[in-house]
């Protein structure tokens, strides 16, 4: 199996970081093939200036990004949960590489679209300041909704799972150690 690891952290020291690791490692220990971008290390404007208007040149990290979500079978995605979104950096990240002629193609004369991502399976990996029930059943999981139906399964990627780890702030070591060692299991279990 070819695993990409998308951390939209920008944080290095961040607990997402270490939550990466982890997966990679029950990844690779499962014989998985591995890549990692971690979205704050690349060189990018994340301001899509003119839409889908007139095209802005993608940067030579976005170029790499492109051909390592087009190798991927799997592709897990690992961020914070910020006012109920992803971090703006990631959202750039997003913005910029899913392209039409990339991750899709609008249909001419039509509301409808064609899927260029199929055939691939995603994990969101995301940590809160709210417990995960709460984020569930009270808020909608609206980071993971996004990511999930409007983004995932709009460039074709229909198998798309959710591991949602909260609350991180005041939370234990032990609490972050159980979380670490299960990422490592779904990592080694490529999923």
């Amino acid at each position: 199996m070819k695993i990409l690891l998308i951390n939209g952290h920008p944080d290095s020291e961040s607990y997402n970081h270490a939550l990466a690791e982890s997966y990679i490692k029950g990844a690779t220990n499962s014989g998985a093939e591995v890549k990692q971008i971690n979205v704050a290390e690349l060189s990018f404007n994340p301001n899509l200036k003119f839409g889908y208007r007139m095209r802005t040149e993608l940067e030579p990290d976005l170029l790499k990004a492109q051909d390592s979500i087009q190798w991927a079978d799997h592709i897990v995605w690992i961020y914070p949960v910020w006012w109920g979104s992803v971090p703006a950096l990631m959202k750039g990240f997003l913005d910029r590489v899913l392209l039409p002629g990339f991750a899709f193609k609008k249909r001419e004369g039509s509301v409808w679209w064609d899927k260029y991502l199929t055939g691939k399976t995603c994990r969101i990996i995301c940590t809160l300041d709210q417990p995960a029930w709460y984020y569930r059943w009270i808020n909608n999981r609206p980071s993971s909704m996004a990511m999930k139906k409007l983004t995932m399964n709009f460039i074709g990627i229909k198998k798309v799972r959710i591991t949602s780890i909260g609350p991180l702030r005041l939370s234990k070591e032990e609490f972050r150690q159980k979380w670490l060692r299960k990422v490592e299991q779904l990592g080694f279990k490529n999923m």
